[in-house]
């Protein structure tokens, strides 16, 4: 794999990042350690999680994924060589201040992913998603705090709008407190708006790092469906759906010519678009399996030509 700096700070990582929500909801522990193992030993070093995963399956009170993670990097002795990324804000904890980013649950939760985790300190912490109940400047005080205790190393923000990003850098300037260092969006292929409309320009201008979320479109970009073809029952529901338009099914037979000239996959290329665009750092990716990883490893040694970025930016215009 090839390796990007994480916004301005001087950590390394990985151009694919390793999401890890599917730990201990749809893949098991032993699976989970056979997909760490095989996104390490193809040159991987950036694993993302979140406190709550999966909080939202029966039976998991979140902080499985974490938990995992630090079984498998407890047993393979390995925490020094990688970059540890999670995230913060989301319901742990029955009453008050049982979710949040104000300084109480902060600070507990920063304590309870650390001894899941079986880390000293976390690489990036990073906020889940907007807490309007809290003053941005009590969010980066407290991370400030921690980043002086040696907690943490980064900062950086997820799901935040380009005035909530924007604001929140402003603060940091003004206050001499800790800035965002990364964002992570939810952005691809056929999900472009959102993110290019505004907030590409707030990162490429304050360098800020970008890890994409849902970067195959909830398996939509893998080419898995078809024109015409029902979804299997048990994804009837599944996000993919959405996407299954006639401009949906262009943007994958743009991909799927590309993939059959280069001789690679689908999603590789889907990926391979992503690291093609300015300020974007490592698109997040996840797998159930190691062969559904093996599919998408190819993407972070993949470049693509200016002709054929250009043909999956005319596809994907209408998103």
């Amino acid at each position: 794999m090839q390796t990007r700096t994480l916004g301005k700070t001087d950590i390394s990582v990985s151009n694919l990042c390793l999401g890890t929500m599917q730990f201990g909801w749809t893949t098991d522990e032993q699976s989970a350690f056979a997909v760490l193992d095989a996104f390490v030993a193809a040159g991987g070093n950036f694993i993302d999680t979140a406190d709550i995963y999966s909080r939202w399956s029966p039976g998991n009170p979140g902080g499985v994924a974490e938990e995992i993670i630090g079984r498998w990097m407890n047993q393979r002795g390995n925490r020094d060589s990688l970059i540890i990324a999670t995230k913060v804000r989301g319901k742990m904890w029955e009453g008050r201040d049982g979710e949040g980013l104000g300084r109480a649950h902060i600070e507990r939760a920063i304590s309870d992913s650390l001894r899941r985790l079986q880390v000293d300190h976390i690489d990036l912490y990073q906020c889940h998603y907007p807490d309007g109940e809290t003053p941005i400047e009590e969010t980066l005080t407290v991370f400030g705090e921690l980043i002086r205790a040696g907690k943490v190393r980064a900062i950086g923000a997820s799901n935040y709008d380009a005035d909530q990003l924007s604001r929140a850098l402003d603060v940091s300037m003004q206050r001499s407190l800790p800035a965002f260092e990364t964002l992570q969006p939810h952005h691809n292929l056929v999900h472009r708006s959102e993110y290019e409309a505004e907030l590409a320009r707030v990162c490429e201008d304050q360098l800020i790092g970008v890890i994409p979320y849902s970067p195959l479109a909830g398996g939509f970009l893998t080419g898995k469906y078809h024109r015409d073809a029902p979804l299997p029952e048990s994804q009837r529901a599944g996000r993919a759906k959405e996407y299954m338009t006639d401009q949906g099914f262009g943007v994958i037979d743009a991909l799927r010519r590309i993939a059959g000239d280069r001789g690679t996959s689908i999603p590789a290329v889907a990926l391979a678009w992503q690291l093609g665009k300015p300020a974007v750092t490592a698109p997040i990716v996840g797998a159930n399996t190691v062969q559904q990883l093996a599919d998408l490893l190819p993407a972070a040694e993949l470049d693509l030509t200016l002709t054929e970025m250009s043909a999956l930016d005319n596809a994907s215009a209408s998103f």
